[in-house]
């Protein structure tokens, strides 16, 4: 049996690092507005957003932002989960599941450091534990992966939404002024240990066993899809698949302009909001990873310099919670709940342009970023060399 080692650049695909650097992007838009308030955890954002021009940029980031960049990024998981796999079957590994386990308790390590030392809004533990039950998927044909994203989707979220509806006159302004209160006390005016205190009930409140499962069902479809398209290298040979791909996409159109500018028909309720996120947020995700993939030869030179973030999207993750916090609490330059949402989506504007210009400086260098090198590290228990060979 061969040792496994990690996939080698020349192999890596353009499009789908472009395709993650653009969901590094999306993700820091909507994660701005979280580290900047508790109004999205502990109400239902309308005493933030108001009306005017604050309402038009919450149509703007709920149509094109919210729900769309995890979701985007949760395919490339589970697309990336294929090939891993795909990798250390051809390199005949031995117990190849071993190893993706072994990778998925490195990611729930940093998850729970990011968690509980920088920021609540945490990913990585999500992705981590729902990827134990990816593994469980890893050798399905098309058919099983495709109904099963399908009923893992719509019936929860179908029997969510239909309760809802039922009691939407009871939801319409739910909000805890208390808990808005204490998160504005300690992440805009408390001490260090005030903001981990703080920070660590609001991800034992986000976490609950329940929110848990329908995040489950939230995001393990959109894996599934991920791991469909990989397993199948849709997107390995763009001409050869170019009918499949071109199906999915007007498909994924069509759902993207349904479910998430459609509810603005009729008043954008708030109990249609589930299906709004996770319908219309996995269409969304497809169609843009279908639509980089498409114009990546016309648009090169700029995807090229959004792949940068991409190749290093782990570091650039967690850099974007320490620069929100440090912008943010109290600790640093102490803004919280004190911009607009205009200032909010300028600072990620502002942010993200320096963090590709930062990727491009650290790759020139060396071969990953500095988390991905250490998470590489501690999964092949050896230290890997990184820096690039003049």
């Amino acid at each position: 049996m061969n040792n496994p080692s990690p996939l080698a650049d020349s192999k890596r695909l353009p499009w789908i690092d472009t395709a993650r650097g653009f969901a590094i992007f999306g993700i820091f838009m909507v994660n701005l507005l979280s580290l900047h308030g508790p109004y999205f955890m502990y109400g239902n954002g309308t005493n933030f957003w108001g009306t005017g021009e604050p309402g038009f940029w919450q149509v703007i980031i709920d149509i094109f932002f919210q729900a769309s960049f995890y979701s985007l990024f949760s395919f490339l998981f589970g697309f990336g989960m294929q090939i891993i796999y795909k990798n250390l079957l051809t390199k005949n590994v031995e117990a190849p599941r071993k190893w993706m386990v072994r990778r998925l308790w490195v990611l729930l390590g940093f998850g729970l450091i990011h968690a509980f030392l920088i920021w609540h809004g945490d990913i990585l533990i999500t992705y981590a534990v729902i990827g134990f039950l990816l593994l469980l998927f890893l050798n399905r044909n098309n058919v099983t992966l495709v109904v099963w994203s399908i009923c893992i989707l719509l019936i929860p979220t179908l029997l969510y939404s239909g309760v809802l509806f039922i009691i939407r006159d009871d939801i319409s302004n739910l909000a805890n002024r208390t808990a808005i209160e204490n998160a504005n006390q300690h992440y805009g005016a408390g001490s260090w240990g005030d903001i981990l205190s703080q920070n660590a009930n609001d991800w034992l409140n986000s976490n609950q066993l329940i929110n848990f499962v329908f995040t489950t069902f939230n995001i393990l479809p959109i894996f599934l899809i991920g791991l469909l398209f990989a397993k199948n290298k849709w997107l390995h040979d763009l001409q050869l698949h170019k009918k499949t791909l071109q199906k999915w996409w007007v498909g994924s159109l069509i759902l993207f302009v349904l479910f998430k500018a459609g509810p603005y028909a009729f008043g954008n309720p708030i109990w249609f909001s589930n299906l709004q996120d996770a319908v219309g947020g996995i269409s969304s995700a497809i169609f843009y990873t279908i639509t980089i993939a498409f114009l990546y030869g016309k648009g090169k030179q700029l995807f090229r310099l959004i792949g940068y973030v991409g190749k290093m999207a782990l570091s650039n993750y967690i850099l974007q919670s320490i620069i929100g916090v440090t912008i943010f609490y109290s600790i640093g330059f102490g803004l919280y709940g004190k911009l607009t949402p205009f200032q909010i989506m300028l600072v990620g504007l502002i942010v993200y342009p320096v963090q590709i210009f930062l990727s491009y400086l650290w790759l020139k260098k060396y071969k990953r970023g500095p988390i991905e090198w250490l998470w590489r590290s501690l999964l092949y228990k050896k230290k890997l060399t990184n820096r690039r060979s003049e």
